[in-house]
């Protein structure tokens, strides 16, 4: 999901905002897409998110006042984002911030109706690991 892709433009400008908290990206296509703190935290690619296969991911709640408090720059390909919640495992590549940026309305839709079919609200908290919630098996 968040491999290099040859046919993804490069990223021309990185902006955080903090006070909207979205990430503000331009590609050399010309598009430049607004990318939500929480949409990005609640569809992070590390494993503790996205699990280690099909139908292991990890419903995310209680993130809508998430905020980016460090992004670091991971070669030429992609950035590493520290989230305020302490999650900092995902890699988000630039092939997958322009999918993030191209698939917000659908990306949004699909989270409501997980949690809508999950039976929980967006701000509830999240439960603790070991209740319910994949286990890596550690």
């Amino acid at each position: 999901m968040a491999g290099l892709r040859n046919d993804t433009p490069a990223p021309e400008s990185i902006t955080l905002h903090e006070r909207s908290r979205v990430l503000e990206i331009g590609f050399a296509d010309g598009n430049t897409f607004r990318i939500p703190f929480e949409l990005m935290r609640v569809y992070s690619p590390s494993a503790e998110v996205q699990g280690h296969g099909p139908g292991q991911e990890v419903l995310q709640t209680g993130k809508r006042d998430v905020a980016v408090v460090q992004l670091e720059p991971v070669g030429n390909y992609a950035v590493k984002p520290t989230f305020s919640d302490g999650h900092d495992s995902g890699l988000f590549t630039w092939d997958y911030l322009y999918f993030l940026g191209s698939q917000q309305a659908q990306l949004w839709q699909d989270y409501e109706r997980r949690l809508q079919d999950a039976g929980v609200d967006r701000d509830a908290p999240m439960a603790p690991k070991g209740h319910g919630d994949h286990a890596c098996g550690h």
